[in-house]
């Protein structure tokens, strides 16, 4: 597996490219990120967002229309893909495939596992791919996501470190913003964070 990452747009989000087996999957296309993709696949076969937010989702439908591949998008987010109260010139999308929580999906042979940790946003969740992890905005190195802001849930964002606490294995943490980590360093620091609301 070769992953390529860049950052993108004014808040410097992390766009991924996952190159497994002959095939891409293209996670969180931010602000500006089509150019980018574009020069980089060769066999895109679908397009993953961890969360609705802006920075995460911009270029979601100007790939999905140059690339002719599906969306996925989890659910609690939808509704963040019409409009952003942040930015309101997000260009509007719209999933192929809502995602249900935690699931699983074969994406041509590659095995791809939304995992849901709302609290940052509703539908906030972490994606799995072989042995790695994309955690978007919800796990960060020695940080965690924002729940201040709208949708937020501070509640729903305590219950989802004490979930991610237990997740039995360790892998490497491929966040939304900034640099990469592990699963078991972070689990680490979940007592410290529990200890803040």
């Amino acid at each position: 597996m070769e992953i390529l990452k860049q950052p993108m747009g004014p808040y410097q989000t992390n766009c991924y490219i996952v190159k497994t087996e002959g095939k891409e999957l293209i996670i969180d296309p931010g602000v500006g990120a089509t150019e980018w993709v574009m020069a980089n696949v060769t066999n895109p076969i679908a397009i993953l967002n961890t969360h609705g937010h802006f920075d995460h989702v911009w270029s979601n439908h100007e790939l999905q229309t140059k690339l002719n591949i599906p969306l996925y998008t989890p659910e609690g987010d939808v509704f963040l893909l019409q409009s952003s109260t942040f930015m309101p010139g997000l260009p509007p999308s719209t999933p192929d495939v809502v995602v249900q929580g935690d699931q699983t999906f074969d994406l041509e042979g590659i095995e791809v596992k939304f995992h849901h940790f709302p609290g940052h946003c509703p539908g906030c969740s972490m994606i799995e791919i072989g042995d790695v992890i994309f955690s978007g905005d919800f796990l960060f190195h020695n940080s965690i996501g924002r729940y201040d802001f709208p949708y937020s849930d501070p509640q729903e964002m305590k219950k989802s470190l004490e979930k991610m606490k237990l997740i039995p294995y360790d892998k490497t943490l491929y966040p939304g913003h900034g640099e990469t980590t592990t699963l078991a360093h972070e689990q680490r620091n979940v007592d410290y964070w529990l200890r803040m609301f």
